[in-house]
């Protein structure tokens, strides 16, 4: 009956809670990822056009399609869970099916912390940024829990505020009563209808947002979005892909100049500088522990060059030592706006950029 009418195979390990991600390479080899480890999973399909089946069932109500003129195809389940499908001539073992699974639970920063993710110290301070409207970019390869922290600190934006979610595939879930979320729209069978993130991000300045969350910046939008930073919409959120903050910005300029726009580097560089306050880095270790590695603070442009500031970071532990597999770092530098907040009446003290403690036991809770 699931062949029939449901997702398959995929049924039972979808109600699973423990495993966060099921790759299908073909109709016979099915993977899934549990406690962030890799390990195949003996259930399997009756045949490619099965799993051509299950795949049509999952984009056909978003009012997606896949066929050999377009053969890639991105699309969610009814839990915001996200599904990437690949199907022939592009796959060459047959239909490859990716999706990596939402949370039934709405996590929190408090899980995270219980995790070993990162600290109280940490949480606290990305928390005020958010509170106090400071423009956030998560950055991290893939698999590293970026959607997670954007979704996470996307709650901490206070309550009254106009939210405007834009998303390649919907994934963000709030907790906001005045939210309107936008998803672009791949074009139709003549090859017309498209919208993109960016024509998304234009639309939503005349929407009159408090802030804008963009799911993830890839390509053109870039630079629309750094042009909301700039203003007037402090506090924006979003991610990219990149293995430190220094490669965060270089991926920035790279996809500001994919806008055809034209614009010498240093305007672009000044661009970043003066929209950017805070890069957070997550990272995702051989055992599947994903953690956030490094806070940095975007200071400003210094002879062409942006000038990075390291806050908090994640120090892995030396083979002597036993016990902890790491510890989290206060850099003992303030961020540039410390003592505006501290004007404003804003709590934070100076002892939070310089605490070391063990990611093991950084469970103490959220202070």
């Amino acid at each position: 009956v699931d062949e029939a009418v449901g997702l398959g195979p995929l049924e039972s390990l979808l109600a699973d809670p423990g495993i966060s991600e099921i790759m299908v390479n073909r109709y016979d080899e099915l993977y899934v990822e549990r406690d962030g480890v890799l390990s195949r999973h003996p259930a399997v399909f009756s045949s490619d056009r099965s799993v051509l089946g299950v795949i049509e069932r999952i984009v056909s109500p978003l009012g997606r399609r896949i066929d050999e003129s377009s053969p890639m195809v991105d699309a969610r389940l009814r839990d915001g869970s996200r599904v990437n499908a690949i199907i022939a001539p592009l796959a060459l073992k047959g239909p490859a099916l990716t999706i990596r699974k939402f949370p039934s639970r709405r996590l929190k920063i408090e899980d995270l912390i219980e995790r070993g993710s990162l600290d109280q110290h940490m949480a606290r301070f990305l928390r005020l940024c958010v509170e106090q409207r400071k423009n956030l970019v998560v950055s991290g390869g893939t698999g590293s829990g970026k959607t997670t922290l954007l979704n996470i600190l996307s709650n901490f934006i206070p309550e009254g505020e106009r939210i405007i979610t834009i998303e390649d595939a919907a994934e963000l879930k709030l907790a906001h009563e005045h939210l309107v979320a936008l998803e672009a729209r791949p074009p139709n069978m003549e090859g017309r209808g498209a919208v993109s993130i960016r024509d998304l991000v234009r639309n939503a300045l005349r929407m009159r947002p408090d802030r804008i969350v963009v799911g993830e910046c890839r390509g053109a939008e870039a630079l629309d979005m750094l042009q909301a930073m700039n203003t007037g919409h402090e506090g924006s959120l979003t991610t990219l892909h990149a293995n430190t903050p220094r490669d965060a910005m270089a991926r920035l300029e790279t996809m500001v100049l994919m806008a055809g726009m034209d614009l010498p580097l240093v305007a672009i560089r000044e661009q970043i500088a003066s929209a950017v306050d805070i890069v957070v880095q997550q990272s995702r270790s051989a055992s599947g522990q994903r953690r956030v590695t490094s806070i940095v603070e975007v200071t400003g442009i210094e002879s062409g060059r942006i000038q990075l500031q390291e806050l908090f970071r994640f120090e892995r532990a030396r083979a002597a030592e036993a016990g902890a597999p790491g510890y989290f770092l206060g850099c003992e530098l303030m961020p540039g706006f410390f003592d505006e907040w501290r004007a404003s009446g804003v709590e934070i003290s100076p002892e939070c950029f310089c605490q070391r403690t063990p990611a093991a036991s950084a469970s103490r809770g959220l202070s």
